[in-house]
């Protein structure tokens, strides 16, 4: 044990320039939720006008398969309408993007909003994750440049990452858990949590904002795993492993699915393809496999007697071929929600299927398998798999299941498409 304080690595930030950077990083942390917050706002005011409203003129409700197809296939237009003609084409394709992109020029943030809104009010199965981090990372370099020199823009990327994931998922944890490799690798002096400091405070800030503006959480009530069993970990790294299967054919079929899309050369073309293709998914699945699937999860959760093993099936395969088809096809979200929706329904699947496991092991390993595959992050695999079922208890049975499941997953493509493995398409690059 030391008792007395090391020195400080050369370069090391002091505690006033830490002091005077984290009055930023607490504006940018509550902004970054305030714009969330709106853009959820939005998109379940049009959710409302679509799925509520308008229906009901027609004869049809929610559920009524033929109303799914129409919306569906009237989103993909609308979304292909904007990434084809409106200024800034939406941004880049958000298949081909993963959380840390760089940031996008201002002129691209209204038309990625707007196309981000439809594909959440209209039902596609993709989550805000992507275009809101981009969405706010654009908006914070912009202004903080406008407004001051002192602070790096690279560090103003870095806090408006962390403000987002702080708001998505309800917690500073999760930031810290992304960007902890991130952080490491960066050369500058000090330890890891002088550079920890700043996207922490960011990343507290938007969480409890989002916490303040009464924001959607990831965590839900499941009863309590109990004594631990050593043949749970067995039956957890075979829930586990299923999942992580799964993600891994996902990851498998979306460059080849994205370039017979993109094959069409013009989003309106391929992206009204795309809703017409979700639409079809979600005559056959119904309405729990359509959305960013966070309310969806929450059903299956909060009532697993209510679907059988045949449903839970059903669910997870139409979700995970209608995140392929949502991510391949130019329709603007994140991957991450929608996948742990697939998780947990395999999760409960196997529940159902083997006798003795716990359900909030069930639910915590399905959830671990498919994000530590599509994001190749154990730490935040770890994390969602807890944070969903509040049980602590699976903790240490997850830290040890997440091993041979990364065996599984570390040379497995990624759940995302590469520069090489995309053909050209007719719009234009967003200006600069």
């Amino acid at each position: 044990m030391q008792l007395t304080p090391a020195p400080e690595a050369p370069g090391s930030p002091t505690v006033r320039h830490l002091l005077l950077l984290s009055i930023p990083a607490l504006v940018i942390g509550a902004a970054s939720a305030l714009v969330l917050w709106l853009v959820d706002l939005l998109a379940e005011q049009l959710h409302v006008v679509l799925w509520e409203a308008l229906p009901g003129v027609f004869g049809a409700d929610a559920a009524t398969p033929w109303w799914i197809l129409v919306v569906l296939t009237a989103t993909g237009a609308a979304v292909g309408l904007v990434v084809q003609f409106a200024p800034g084409h939406a941004g880049a394709d958000s298949a081909t993007t993963e959380l840390d992109a760089p940031p996008m020029p201002l002129l691209v943030v209204p038309s990625l909003l707007v196309a981000v809104v439809l594909s959440l009010a209209g039902g596609v199965s993709l989550g805000p994750e992507n275009p809101i981090i981009a969405i706010n990372t654009a908006l914070a370099v912009a202004l903080l440049a406008r407004l001051s020199k002192a602070v790096p823009q690279q560090l103003v990327v870095l806090l408006a990452s962390a403000a987002t994931i702080g708001a998505l998922f309800g917690t500073p944890v999760a930031a810290a858990l992304v960007l902890t490799g991130t952080v490491a690798a960066v050369k500058a002096g000090g330890a890891l949590w002088d550079k920890l400091f700043l996207p922490l405070a960011a990343a507290g800030a938007g969480a409890i904002t989002m916490h303040l503006l009464g924001g959607s959480s990831i965590s839900f009530t499941v009863t309590p795993m109990g004594e631990v069993e050593p043949v749970f970990l067995l039956t957890g790294l075979l829930v586990a492993a299923v999942s992580a299967l799964a993600g891994i054919l996902a990851a498998w079929a979306l460059p080849p699915v994205h370039r017979a899309f993109h094959s069409l050369r013009h989003p309106l073309l391929f992206t009204t393809l795309g809703g017409l293709v979700l639409g079809l998914l979600g005559m056959i699945g119904g309405p729990m496999t359509l959305f960013k699937g966070l309310e969806q999860t929450g059903e299956l959760i909060e009532h697993p007697e209510r679907y059988g093993a045949g449903q839970l099936a059903l669910f997870a395969g139409i979700k995970i071929v209608a995140l392929v088809i949502a991510a391949a096809a130019g329709f603007r979200g994140g991957r991450i929600f929608p996948a742990v929706f697939i998780g947990v329904a395999i999760g409960l699947l196997g529940y159902a299927l083997i006798p003795g496991l716990p359900l909030s092991l069930a639910i915590a390993c399905g959830a671990l398998g498919i994000v530590l595959a599509a994001t190749k992050d154990g730490w935040i695999a770890i994390f969602v798999g807890v944070a969903l079922v509040g049980d602590p208890l699976v903790l240490p049975l997850l830290c040890v299941i997440v091993l041979p499941v990364w065996l599984l997953v570390t040379k497995a493509p990624e759940l995302v498409v590469h520069p090489s493995e995309r053909p050209g398409v007719v719009t234009p690059p967003a200006a600069s």
